[in-house]
């Protein structure tokens, strides 16, 4: 059994979760400006989990008949028998099922918003097949993560709330450049299916070049974002940012073989995202104390 538990969180890739999950956790944060309760912190976590769950176990669904074919990914569970499809499809039942029983305990309008993010991760896989946008859907579904955590302390979005959109269509912009990165493992084999991508259809050089002016659009916006939100006190997280920024591509501009992309997708991008969440939470409290004094 719990082998078999260990092959369910391998199978959703659940440290991609974590790295991913700051993000919602930050939307919140800045709503509230502080602590917003143990009650969401568990339900926003609940949420993004079942999400997340759902969203990867869909890709690997139907993407399966394509991992098969790819030498990279043929190892991949559904591909290799280690999953049947009957228990992929059972994993995103429950996923779904928790997603959206945690929308519905956090407030009215993030369970009436609840179908949009689903919808967008259902979609998300079919459109390597069209079109090289693809990258930019991807980094549109972690976008809503910030919009997700913000709404479930408002309960409400407005035009007035735009330094928190800010942020979110920088994190679309931050998944779609890194996303461009992961994909040149495939390019040439997304040549000989058909397959989309700005690698595949541009060339590494271009992708990595498209890669950068995404990081360089994610910083610009981000830092919008948190100085009108916060201020001063996150320019030495911001700056930490950029050097790990700079740190990812410098690590493929050479060389875009498996290891380095793995690092530069992987490793760089969790602490990206974890010292966004710390420079708020540091950021936050440095104004409390400021404050209080």
């Amino acid at each position: 059994m719990i082998r078999k538990l260990k092959m369910y969180a391998d199978f959703i890739k659940i440290e991609h979760t974590l790295f991913a999950l700051p993000f919602a956790y930050a939307g919140a944060f800045l709503a509230s400006k502080g602590w917003f309760g143990f009650r969401l912190f568990v339900l926003i976590l609940l949420a993004f989990t079942g999400l997340r769950t759902a969203s990867m176990s869909l890709n690997r669904i139907i993407d399966r008949e394509i991992d098969a074919l790819n030498p990279r990914t043929a190892n991949r569970h559904l591909p290799a028998g280690l999953i049947s499809l009957r228990e992929a499809y059972a994993i995103v039942a429950v996923g779904l099922a928790v997603y959206f029983i945690s929308a519905y305990l956090i407030n009215d309008l993030a369970f009436k918003l609840s179908p949009i993010p689903p919808m967008i991760s259902y979609i998300y896989p079919y459109l390597k097949r069209w079109t090289c946008l693809c990258h930019y859907v991807l980094g549109l579904n972690l976008a809503l993560a910030p919009l997700g955590g913000w709404i479930a302390v408002t309960d409400s979005i407005t035009p007035n709330d735009w330094p928190i959109i800010l942020l979110s269509i920088g994190v679309m912009f931050w998944v779609a450049g890194f996303d461009m990165i992961y994909g040149l493992q495939d390019l040439e084999f997304d040549r000989r299916m058909g397959l989309h991508s700005i690698g595949a259809h541009f060339g590494a050089r271009f992708a990595l070049a498209l890669s950068a002016l995404n990081h360089v659009i994610f910083f610009a916006l981000i830092t919008l974002s948190l100085l009108r939100l916060i201020g001063g006190a996150t320019i030495p997280g911001l700056i930490i940012i950029a050097i790990l920024l700079f740190y990812e591509h410098y690590i493929v501009k050479d060389r875009f073989d498996e290891k380095n992309i793995q690092i530069a997708f992987f490793y760089a991008n969790a602490m990206i995202s974890a010292v966004l969440l710390f420079t708020i939470l540091l950021s936050l409290a440095y104004l409390h104390l400021s404050l209080s004094l």
